[in-house]
């Protein structure tokens, strides 16, 4: 069987020779805070947690140094949707790499990066968009929460406990997953933040609606993920994303979704909010819209992005990279495979089709099983159980985050390519991997 579509072969110890090579070579070089975070892990465990190293990926397959091949449930963080390395987005990239590689950003941009634009504009929900292009999650968040403050005047921020927008200095901001990541750096960080309960078995819609602001005045936006991924895979239960977007129309307040993780057919449609019923004000894409390469955008009603028209300014929010040439003929590969294949309806078939082999199983750890399209979260048993879970579905070749502020969930977000070998492969290999219970 062709590399993308095969099962693991794991015939070497993780990691061998090459492997360790690598990661000693890593950790003289690399910020020390990564090599901490796997010693940490290792003292909780008591397996170790260093990395594979990359080499080589195709489809739903992944190979490391040592040769060993494994199936990526992860996706390389949400970005490979239409599968690691697809030839279509790849010779798109040779083919603009052929004429033209870098442009003037903002002063003379590329032609490739125009349509981009434009095809954006024509996915968002309002009858006018705008768009601005970046290379991260990060920067997509960034340019939605200078867009609030531009088109009302109003600094201040709702954002939700467990929400995960990116460590640069605005997202983290409005970051409520592990404080620890902001506490460094509080002092630096944009003070007007409210961070409002988010809804759980234990925290019904009113009870968490109950947590938002009394006082709106100083309030611009409301930032939310419609799932929040790196928390636990926690969906928003019927009628919450409703209730905020009557709250923001009440109180003139801007709803920015971040469908970085959740859009461009992660989870069955372009926009998870937009397939619930409710349109954001801004929308923040990025990770499968690149197709393997850096692209992310901030898309926004026409009207609302209007605020940065102001012809007495600069252009006060751009970046050498953004729009460049070859991420913007990977993301409209990309767009152009996603829509010509059906691969947002494929991956709400493929994703009930895995929901439902999962919970045949009826394992005992897992406790629950949420899906939506082909991001799905795996609630298991015990605090901290989700660390040594992955790691020992790795070492049977199959890679996977945990996730939660427990670390008790385990994460899966495969690229839609995955096959039913693949897929059934992974739940037999999930079964040994929590001791077949």
């Amino acid at each position: 069987m062709q590399l993308g579509d095969a099962l693991p072969s794991i015939r070497h110890p993780i990691p061998a020779a090459a492997g360790r090579s690598w990661v000693e070579r890593l950790s003289q070089s690399e910020c020390p805070a990564l090599t901490t975070r796997r010693k940490r892990r290792e003292e909780l465990t008591g397996a170790s947690h260093d990395p594979i190293v990359w080499v080589e990926a195709q489809g739903a397959n992944v190979v490391d140094s040592d040769g060993n091949r494994y199936v990526d449930f992860t996706s390389g963080f949400g970005v490979a949707f239409v599968g690691h390395r697809h030839p279509e987005v790849v010779r798109a990239v040779k083919r603009q790499s052929d004429r033209l590689l870098h442009a003037l950003g903002d002063l003379h941009p590329s032609d490739v990066k125009i349509t981009l634009l434009e095809k954006l504009c024509t996915l968002a929900p309002w009858p006018q968009a705008r768009a601005m292009l970046s290379l991260n999650g990060s920067d997509a968040v960034t340019a939605a929460l200078k867009t609030a403050v531009m088109a009302t005047g109003k600094t201040g921020v709702v954002a939700f406990a467990g929400s995960y927008h990116g460590l640069n200095y605005g997202p983290l901001a409005v970051s409520g997953f592990a404080k620890r990541f902001r506490e460094p750096f509080e002092a630096q960080l944009q003070p007007d933040v409210h961070f409002a309960a988010w809804p759980s078995a234990d925290l019904g819609v009113e009870a968490a609606l109950e947590t938002l602001p009394r006082d709106w005045s100083r309030i611009g936006a409301v930032i939310l993920e419609p799932i929040q991924g790196r928390a636990g895979v926690r969906f928003s239960p019927p009628g919450f994303l409703e209730a905020l977007r009557q709250a923001c129309n009440t109180n003139g307040v801007l709803l920015i979704v971040d469908e970085i993780f959740t859009g461009v057919g992660r989870c069955g449609a372009w926009w998870r909010s937009v397939d619930e019923g409710v349109i954001p004000d801004l929308i923040c894409a990025g990770k499968a819209l690149g197709g393997g390469l850096p692209v992310s955008a901030c898309i926004g009603r026409e009207e609302v992005m209007r605020a940065w028209g102001n012809p007495d300014r600069e252009a006060i929010h751009t970046g050498t990279f953004y729009g460049d040439p070859l991420g913007s003929a990977a993301a409209l590969a990309s767009i152009e495979l996603i829509e010509r294949d059906g691969l947002a309806q494929r991956a709400v078939d493929r994703g009930k089709l895995f929901a439902a082999m999962l919970r045949a199983e009826q394992l005992a750890s897992v406790t629950e099983v949420r899906q939506a399209g082909m991001m799905l979260g795996l609630q298991l048993e015990g605090r901290l159980r989700a660390l040594g879970v992955s790691r020992a579905l790795l070492e049977r070749g199959y890679l996977v985050l945990p996730a939660g502020a427990e670390a008790d969930v385990i994460q899966l977000a495969p690229p839609i390519t995955v096959n039913d070998e693949q897929l059934q492969g992974f739940v037999a290999s999930l079964r040994a991997a929590l001791g077949g219970s």
